[in-house]
């Protein structure tokens, strides 16, 4: 969560502490570059319901991560691996629908031998969590699809289980949309080591990393980073519509200025806070160019990083010094601040990208329609007033026009919070931009974990319930097809209405 502030925003709370020979292989075979076409038949292959980690294990008794965080198709990559067990095997599961399955096995490993790797170290000046293991195997992907991995980790014995994350990424996007796995704030939370971005061994900012690298498990109960929670049913919800996907992460963004030139949209989802400026450019210039945006989440973009290299590769290490900005090398030597993109130097509020911008955590609040005859809300029966309950949490967002804000821009929901006794709203918004690209934006974090939520709801979800998964399933329905259809602000130009519901301009 975002709670650094400027232009006297104020946060609402203090931070959280939060290969082998492949002997076993049941996938196909895929083109580098796969056609739209070949990308929706994926979806239709039969799935492999047993991916789940259902036994993690003590702590350390398997863990590891891959030397890249993405690959083009029938590339390799070396996986680190330390373990307890004698030995292990390694599952390739690519993330999608396959029929309410979620996952397909892809590849397996034979038999590995198991090393338990040393202690990681702490470098002294940047508190940056540090490990020297070996490469246990490599893996190559030929024949696996493009799309967002998950590896499992098997120790022998039913020792324990652990995910290492990975994206197949897309070669090209011209004509899809684009899933951009957010593995930098994945990253940025990681406190596998006792240190993130957040919090050292003190629980607060004094012992707080300034860089982080990906050279580390992730240190979740699961190892999968934040993408079960954040990404994954946006991707199953994708591949049941057979909407043509493109796979990519926040770092190749940043690094390869023509990656989304003729992409129809590009998705930010749930939890998507760490962006370098390379990256907002080049989202920006899409934009500009026809490209849809929606960022189906909240605090998107507010926190400037900047990549730097490891022993393992290029673009390995986040780092964000935040309000220590100044202490910054990478700064002294001319680069950008690396704080919150609202703040000085080279401000730019995320607000001028995104329509919307960050408000303030925690909150908890029932989403409130207020224009329910918009076309995005077409087949969900809400009623103006209609609310559904925990919607708006944990980070939220809303339209502030004491901030750049592109025009005309349409609120669609206004939600009331009460943000540490501060009275807000949480507002849901479109765009239409001057090159024809429409722009949509949730306001709040919940979106994507909401559209997994059936039932009558329960503390395992924050009381989200049945009635909210079907209508954030259908909102999120219509916008997938109707941005993936073109520049969606020439087929459904957004009425501006903030003087409307805020009573200014």
């Amino acid at each position: 969560m975002a709670v650094g502030t400027a232009a006297g925003l104020t946060g609402c709370g203090p931070a959280r502490t939060d290969p082998p020979p492949n002997t076993d292989d049941p996938s196909g075979t895929a083109s580098p570059s796969p056609s739209p076409s070949a990308a929706r038949d994926e979806g239709s292959r039969p799935g492999n319901a047993d991916w789940r980690v259902t036994d993690a294990g003590p702590p350390g008794a398997i863990e590891g991560f891959a030397d890249r965080v993405s690959v083009l198709p029938g590339e390799s990559f070396g996986l680190h691996v330390s373990t307890t067990a004698p030995g292990f095997r390694v599952s390739a599961y690519r993330m999608g629908w396959y029929g309410g399955a979620r996952a397909r096995l892809v590849w397996r490993s034979g038999p590995l031998a198991g090393v338990r790797q040393k202690a990681p170290t702490v470098d002294p000046g940047t508190r940056m969590v540090r490990t020297d293991w070996p490469r246990t195997t490599a893996v190559d992907t030929a024949g696996w699809p493009e799309g967002s991995y998950l590896l499992r980790l098997d120790a022998d014995g039913g020792a324990g289980q652990r995910y290492v994350p990975i994206t197949v990424r897309s070669r090209s996007t011209a004509g899809r949309t684009v899933v951009v796995n957010a593995v930098a704030t994945w990253q940025a939370y990681n406190e596998w080591g006792g240190h993130n971005l957040y919090n050292g061994p003190t629980g607060g900012l004094p012992t707080r990393s300034l860089r982080v690298t990906f050279d580390r498990p992730y240190a979740y109960a699961d190892g999968a980073g934040l993408f079960l929670v954040y990404e994954a049913p946006l991707i199953a919800l994708a591949e049941r519509l057979g909407i043509p996907l493109a796979y990519t992460t926040g770092v190749d963004v940043a690094a390869d200025p023509g990656l989304l030139a003729g992409a129809t949209a590009v998705l930010s989802l749930g939890h998507d806070e760490y962006w370098s400026p390379e990256q907002r450019a080049h989202v920006a210039a899409a934009r500009d160019a026809g490209t849809n945006l929606a960022v189906l989440g909240a605090n998107c973009c507010y926190r400037r990083v900047r990549y730097e290299p490891s022993e393992l590769g290029p673009d390995r290490v986040v780092v964000c010094y935040k309000g220590a900005w100044q202490e910054d090398p990478g700064y002294k030597q001319g680069k950008p601040a690396t704080t919150d993109f609202r703040s000085p130097p080279g401000a730019d509020p995320e607000s001028s990208l995104l329509g919307v911008i960050y408000d303030g955590y925690p909150v908890d609040a029932p989403y409130v329609v207020t224009e329910p005859g918009h076309w995005l809300y077409e087949g969900t029966g809400a009623k103006a007033g209609d609310s559904f309950a925990h919607l708006v949490g944990v980070e939220y967002d809303r339209v502030n026009t004491a901030f750049p804000t592109p025009r005309p821009i349409e609120v669609l929901s206004h939600s009331p919070v009460v943000c540490d006794g501060r009275n807000s709203f949480a507002d849901t918004a479109y765009h239409s931009a001057p090159g024809g690209a429409g722009l949509f934006a949730t306001g709040t974090m919940r979106w994507v974990e909401s559209l997994d939520a059936t039932g009558p709801g329960g503390n395992g979800n924050h009381g989200l319930d049945g009635r909210t998964g079907d209508f954030t399933r259908r909102v999120t329905e219509n916008l997938l097809r109707a941005f993936a259809a073109g520049p969606c602000g020439r087929a459904h130009p957004a009425a501006d209405n903030v003087a409307a519901v805020y009573g200014r301009g």
